[in-house]
């Protein structure tokens, strides 16, 4: 479902409002329904369940995720530059909006159920394909290394990725996710950027 009636949105926001305050195991269409002063047979007319309702915020954050990645491939900037681009906006995504963090990792849910559980895998191979994509063309650009094979490289950039946005949600948002971004997107840097070599 990629798109959404007025109300469906407005379920969709108060959930996420609920995961952002109480945590996702406090996502109930009971606990939906008194937030919005609206009874439980009115949000079962609009989503089947809270199953529904987190396919949805995933879509969402597919739908999103995916106009501003295409806008960033579709520069002419640098592969470098690009991969940039897609980390950092990445935790600028997290940290306006840490309920969704806690939906596409919450790996507790997911192994309950085999819809989402397909939705996040599915949204990580898109992000994995994009990236791997970008790696190839740098380094046939001579931009990025190599001599390590371009899935390995989306491994080690994703994979940082998914580890600090874990880190931070579990510190209950003790720091400045975008600036530790930055930070651990200047170090990957100098790990796949292609040395010039010396004579």
């Amino acid at each position: 479902m990629d798109t959404f009636t007025d109300r469906q949105k407005e379920i969709i926001d108060v959930s996420i409002e609920i995961i952002a305050e109480k945590g996702i195991q406090q996502l109930t269409i009971k606990n939906i329904s008194k937030s919005m002063g609206i009874s439980e047979p009115a949000i079962y007319r609009h989503f089947n369940g809270k199953i529904d309702i987190l396919l949805a915020i995933l879509s969402h954050f597919k739908k999103n995720s995916h106009i501003i990645s295409a806008k960033i491939i579709s520069n002419t900037t640098s592969s470098i530059k690009k991969i940039e681009s897609i980390f950092i906006n990445h935790f600028k995504q997290f940290a306006a909006n840490p309920a969704l963090a806690a939906v596409i990792f919450s790996e507790e849910i997911f192994q309950n159920d085999k819809r989402l559980a397909e939705q996040v895998n599915l949204i990580m191979q898109l992000n994995q394909n994009m990236i791997i994509k970008i790696i190839e063309e740098g380094q046939q650009n001579n931009e990025i290394r190599n001599d390590i094979p371009e899935k390995r490289l989306s491994i080690i950039i994703m994979g940082a990725l998914r580890l600090i946005v874990a880190k931070w949600r579990l510190s209950k948002y003790s720091f400045d996710l975008e600036q530790e971004g930055a930070a651990l997107w200047n170090s990957i840097k100098k790990v796949i950027v292609q040395q010039a070599v010396s004579e």
